[in-house]
């Protein structure tokens, strides 16, 4: 009874996704200001716009499995697990991640950036 038990608690807890103890991108924002709205919002997906002025970035955070497309781009300075780098990011540039990633973000270009970050449930 007792391998039971530990292989249903087994079971319970690999399915269980391994998220961060950190904001997701709708909860963290930049000095107490929302960086991000929600532009859809289903069973299926959640689509946010992400909008960031010069000189604003988003606090340090997590995303859940995403696809992401730049309405207007910039210039950032990114901290993630690579370390810190600064990155020209155009307009029209696209990016995935199939896997739950952490970040934090600083527009350090002199035009104002707008993401639209499309979300996986």
């Amino acid at each position: 009874m007792k391998q039971l038990i530990l292989i249903f608690l087994l079971i319970i807890f690999s399915c269980e996704e391994n998220k961060p103890n950190l904001p997701d991108p709708l909860e963290a924002g930049w000095k107490g200001e929302s960086v991000c709205e929600v532009i859809e919002n289903s069973k299926e997906l959640r689509v946010l716009k992400c909008t960031f002025e010069p000189g604003v970035g988003h606090e340090k955070h997590f995303h859940n499995p995403h696809f992401g497309y730049a309405l207007k781009g910039s210039k950032f300075k990114i901290k993630d697990y690579k370390g810190t780098r600064e990155v020209n990011v155009p307009t029209g540039y696209t990016f995935k991640k199939d896997s739950i990633t952490t970040h934090e973000v600083l527009n350090i270009g002199d035009s104002t950036a707008v993401f639209l970050i499309m979300e996986y449930k």
